[in-house]
C-alpha cells in the first residue's frame, strides 16, 4: 500500500488537485504572455502540449509548493485567494529549477515525458527556465497586494539560494567520496529544497498579513519539511519504482550524485563504505549502480535516511506550533507534510 491508498493520504491527494485547479488558470494565464517559441517549450514541458503544439493532458507534477501557499496562508487565518498570484510565482520559480536541472543532469526523462531540452534543444529549454523565472517576479510585481513588494524580495532570495544550492551540488559530483561531509550535503540540500518549500510557506503567511515572528516560524516550517522531502527524494533516486518517480532506475548512481544516503553511508566507516568509495571512483554503469545501491544500504545510509526525514519533520511540526499554536487550524498543512514525507516508503 502507498501513502496515496490511505485516509490521510486520499485527503492530501484531493488538497492538491483543489490547488491545482485553483492556480492553474494564473499559470496558464501568465504562460500565454511568453513569446511564441518560448511558450511553446513551457508549456510542453508543463504538459499541457505536445512537442507540435497540440493540446495534451500529461499532467503539470503535484504542485506541492503552490498548495503550500495557500494552505500556509488558510492556516494563519488568511483568504487564499488573495495568496493564488503568490502560488502561481512559486510553481513558476520552481519549473525553471526542474528545466535547468534537467539540462544540467542530462535527464532524459520527466513526468514519464522526454525532458523538454531532448525534443527542444538545451539553448531553448534553458531561455524558456529564464523566463519562467522573470514571469514569476512579473506576476509579484504587478499584484497590487501591499505584501507583493516583501513577496517579491523573499522568492528572489530565495532563488539565489536554490541556485547556490544547485551549484553546490554539481561541484559535489567533481570531489572525491572523501571530500563531501554530510554537512556539506545538508547544507546543500537545504538550499536546494528546503528554501522554496519555506519560501512557500512564508508567502503564504504574508498573503495572511502575519508578523514577522510568524513569517520566520512558517519559512523554518517549509525548510524543515523541504530537507525531510529531499531526504526521501534521495531514497527514491536510489530504490523508487520508475513507474512512480519517471526516471529510470540508479540515475543518481549512474550520475555518481553525492545524495543524502550516499553521504551517510560513505561516512559509516564501515567495509561497505570503503566499497562504495571504490565503486564511485570507477566507470558506473547499470551494474556497477545495483552494487552501489546495495553498499549504500549495507552501509546504514538507507537506515540512516530514512530516520532523518522522521526527525526533521518533527522540528518541522515543532517551527509550525509556534506560528500556528492550534494545530488543528493547519491540518492541510499537516496533510501536505505527511504526504511529501512518505510518498517513497
Amino acid at each position: 500500500m502507498t501513502i496515496s491508498d490511505t485516509t490521510e493520504g486520499r485527503e492530501a491527494v484531493a488538497l492538491l488537485e483543489r490547488s491545482r485547479g485553483a492556480v492553474q488558470p494564473e499559470l496558464r494565464s501568465a504562460l500565454d504572455t511568453l513569446p511564441g517559441a518560448v511558450r511553446r517549450v513551457a508549456l510542453y514541458h508543463f504538459g499541457w502540449e505536445h512537442a507540435d503544439g497540440s493540446p495534451a493532458a500529461a499532467g503539470a507534477g503535484k504542485a506541492i509548493r503552490p498548495a503550500l501557499v495557500l494552505a500556509s496562508c488558510r492556516a494563519l487565518g488568511g483568504d487564499p485567494a488573495r495568496a493564488l498570484r503568490a502560488a502561481a510565482a512559486v510553481e513558476l520559480a520552481h519549473n525553471f529549477s526542474l528545466l535547468h536541472d534537467d539540462v544540467i543532469d542530462e535527464d532524459a526523462t520527466r513526468r514519464h515525458r522526454p525532458t523538454a531540452w531532448t525534443v527542444f534543444g538545451t539553448a531553448d529549454a534553458i531561455v524558456a527556465g529564464d523566463a519562467m523565472l522573470a514571469l514569476a517576479l512579473r506576476l509579484l510585481a504587478e499584484d497590487g497586494d501591499p505584501r507583493s513588494v516583501a513577496a517579491s524580495a523573499r522568492l528572489a532570495a530565495c532563488v539565489i539560494e536554490l541556485c547556490a544550492g544547485q551549484q553546490a551540488d554539481c561541484a559535489f559530483e567533481e570531489l572525491s567520496p572523501e571530500e563531501v561531509t554530510l554537512d556539506d550535503c545538508l547544507g546543500m540540500a537545504t538550499a536546494k529544497t528546503g528554501a522554496l518549500l519555506g519560501a512557500s510557506c512564508a508567502l503564504g503567511a504574508l498573503y495572511a498579513d502575519a508578523g514577522e515572528e510568524e513569517v520566520r516560524a512558517m519559512d523554518a516550517f517549509g525548510r524543515e519539511a523541504g530537507l525531510a522531502f529531499q531526504l526521501i527524494d534521495d531514497l527514491m533516486g536510489i530504490w523508487g519504482d520508475p513507474a512512480r518517480t519517471g526516471k529510470s532506475v540508479g540515475a543518481d548512481l549512474c550520475a555518481r550524485k553525492k545524495s543524502l544516503p550516499v553521504v551517510a553511508a560513505l561516512a559509516s566507516g564501515t567495509a561497505a563504505a570503503e566499497e562504495l568509495a571504490s565503486l564511485y571512483r570507477g566507470p558506473m554503469g547499470a551494474s556497477a549502480a545495483a552494487r552501489a545501491a546495495d553498499a549504500v544500504e549495507r552501509a546504514g545510509g538507507r537506515d540512516w535516511a530514512q530516520l532523518q526525514a522522521a526527525d526533521r519533520m518533527s522540528r518541522a511540526l515543532g517551527e509550525l506550533s509556534r506560528a500556528v499554536p492550534d494545530l488543528d487550524a493547519a491540518g492541510d498543512l499537516l496533510s501536505l507534510a505527511e504526504f511529501v514525507t512518505r510518498r517513497g516508503c
